[in-house]
Parts: structure tokens; C-alpha cells; sequence
């Protein structure tokens, strides 16, 4: 890209971040489309964004899996999926003391969100009771840690429910944009996908929602799925790399590279200037050397393995957030700005309530 044109374009997505105005789907296929030469600067300019709302702090968060394999959906991605040859460990609920177990080691090590995921379509009221249990089992034992739940689609006052076990979050991806998206799974809609997330909303739970990469989808895919999710205006979006798990529909697919991923990133960034942006699944393979300069764009990541495959181990990850020049953040630090944590405050609360956030 011309020097010009692109010190313009970076210059004016810096100044609507900083605003928090939402670029135009024209900026953002730009991002996405400069040249390798160009990517230190739009790196730069993405980590001016980064900083100006959260200074070089990183968020650990730690993936509990507490069902795996044997799912009903036919999402292309995943090792779960129904039809599936994935060589994956399958089995059904563990225990809540064994989930507490684990995610106490993890907040040992820094983590400070705690995911409980279990695969399938959805949950039955008896297995939502199950989660509950899990949840209250672990803020008795770490109050301040939060609990994000992802369970798939949700039916009327299960979210209530996740709520008042002391869950803080629901994640719910959309994984990709609306036209793509049954090129991708068949068992379920996009639509089905944004009501769950607006449920978890609506009733009270922090939006937890991103997407996947590297599954065949085109750079206007990319915009499309970034700006459906502002409309959610989730407060954590975790941006995922497609793991291609052998076995799966998508096990050949490698795509990506390393630099594309980074503009991935920053694209997000600039849709997402104050909202916590975590590095997810499949950085270790995709970003591969690159995964410091990506702390530069992200704010948080996920720390050990993911649901069903290892990630990088956690004091590898500890000693490149530190050689990175960031911390890691504490327990008692906000992740998001004030005006956005404000915002999960009184959504927790409800509208119109006086009754403390924790309730």
C-alpha cells in the first residue's frame, strides 16, 4: 500500500478507536488487505489502541472441560462434531470437585477467568443444576475469580439459573459471518447463535463472543462477522485460528499465516478499541514466532491447553508475556475501562436495581 494511503487509513482508525466510533467495513478490509511489508505499522497502530485502554496488562483465563466428544452438531471445525475421526479423549460429566481442582491449580498459576465448557447442542435443566453446582463450588473457593459458562444454545431461565449459581459470563461464539455460516455447520443457524448470546445478555451474564479463522472464509467474511458482533456488543471477544483437526471436514485446511493472523488482530482491535480482545485457540500453530508482537494488539489469552488439544505450557507463556515487557493482571484489577466496566455492573444488577453486583 502507498505510504500515503496507509498512514491515512491507520491515523483515522487510531482517532475513531480512541473515540470508540465504528470504523467502515471499507477501512477494515483495508487492514486486512495491506501488504506483509506494512504489518509493523499496522501493528503499531493497533497496540497504540491496546494501550491507551489497557496499558500492558494481560489476562490469563483457563479452559475446564467438563464434557467432551459425542456432540449432535455438525460444526466443520470442531474435533467433537458428530461423524468426527478425531483420535480425542471422550467422556462425559466430570465432578465438581475435580473442575474446582482444576481450576483452582490454574488460578494458582494467574488465571483469572475460569471457562466451564461442555460439548453439545444445548442443556437439559438436570446438567444446568450440574454447572451451577460447579460454579458456586468454585467462587466458595475464590470469590474473585470469574467463571465464564459456555454450553451451547440456552432455553428459557437457564441463564437465570447460571446467574444466581455466581457465573459471571457466557460464551457463545458466532464463529463466522451469517452468509458463511452454513458452509460451516448445518444443525444449527447463525440466528440461533446471536439469540443465545442476547439471552446470556439479557439476563444479566457479561457477552462472551468471537469468531474462528483459517476455515476457508473470505476477507469480507472477516468484516461481516466483526461488525455483527459489535452489534452484541460483547465485553470479551476471543479470536480463535482454526485448529485442523484430522478427522474433521476442515483437518487439511492451512490456510493462514502468521502475518494474516496479526491482521486479524488488529482489525479487531480497532472494531474492539475498549473491549477485551483474547488471543484463543490454534496462536500457537498459526502465530508460531509471532505470538509476542500479538500481546501488543490482545489483551488477554488463554494459559495451558484448550478442549480438546495441548497448548503452550504456561510458564512458556508466563515468561513471554514478561519478556514481552506486559503483567499479567491481578485478581483485583478491572479488565475493562471503567466506563465499560460500569456498563457489566449495572447489567449484572439489572436494570432499575439497587442490589450489589455479586447477587
Amino acid at each position: 500500500m502507498d505510504p500515503v494511503v496507509l498512514d491515512d487509513l491507520l491515523t483515522g482508525l487510531t482517532a475513531k478507536a480512541f473515540a470508540r466510533e465504528l470504523p467502515s467495513g471499507r477501512e477494515l478490509l483495508a487492514v486486512l488487505t495491506t501488504d506483509d511489508d506494512d504489518l509493523l505499522e499496522v501493528v503499531t497502530a493497533a497496540s497504540r489502541v491496546r494501550r491507551r485502554f489497557f496499558g500492558r496488562r494481560v489476562k490469563l483465563n483457563y479452559l475446564v472441560n467438563m464434557k467432551s466428544g459425542l456432540c449432535p452438531e455438525d460444526c466443520s471445525y470442531c474435533s467433537q462434531r458428530l461423524g468426527s475421526n478425531a483420535e480425542i479423549m471422550k467422556y462425559s460429566w466430570i465432578g465438581a470437585d475435580e473442575a474446582t481442582e482444576q481450576a483452582r491449580r490454574a488460578i494458582d498459576a494467574g488465571a483469572k477467568r475460569v471457562c466451564l465448557v461442555a460439548s453439545g447442542r444445548g442443556r437439559g435443566d438436570r446438567d444446568i443444576e450440574r454447572v451451577a453446582e460447579t460454579v458456586a463450588s468454585i467462587k466458595n473457593g475464590a470469590p474473585a475469580v470469574e467463571v465464564c459458562v459456555c454450553l451451547g444454545l440456552l432455553k428459557d431461565g437457564q441463564a437465570e439459573r447460571l446467574r444466581e449459581a455466581g457465573a459471571d459470563a457466557y460464551n457463545h461464539n458466532l464463529n463466522t459471518s451469517a452468509e458463511n455460516y452454513a458452509d460451516i455447520c448445518s444443525t444449527h443457524t447463525f440466528d440461533e447463535r446471536i439469540a443465545t448470546v442476547t439471552n446470556a445478555k439479557t439476563a444479566g451474564l457479561s457477552p462472551c463472543s468471537g469468531a474462528i479463522f483459517g476455515m476457508g472464509e473470505s476477507n469480507d467474511d472477516i468484516v461481516d462477522v466483526a461488525l455483527a458482533l459489535r452489534e452484541l456488543e460483547p465485553d470479551s471477544v476471543p479470536v480463535n485460528f482454526l485448529i485442523p483437526f484430522a478427522g474433521t471436514p476442515l483437518g487439511e485446511r492451512w490456510d493462514l499465516t502468521p502475518q494474516h493472523c496479526l491482521r486479524i488482530l488488529a482489525m479487531f482491535r480497532f472494531v474492539f478499541p475498549d473491549v477485551e480482545v483474547r488471543l484463543a485457540g490454534g496462536r500457537e500453530i498459526h502465530l508460531r514466532s509471532l505470538q509476542p508482537l500479538a500481546l501488543h494488539v490482545a489483551n488477554s489469552m488463554f494459559l495451558g491447553d484448550y478442549l480438546t488439544s495441548e497448548g503452550q505450557a504456561g510458564d512458556d507463556d508466563r515468561a513471554m508475556i514478561v519478556d514481552s515487557g506486559f503483567v499479567i493482571e491481578g485478581a483485583d484489577e478491572p479488565t475493562l475501562p471503567a466506563h465499560r466496566h460500569d456498563l457489566v455492573i449495572a447489567r449484572r444488577r439489572g436494570v432499575g436495581s439497587t442490589a450489589p453486583a455479586n447477587t
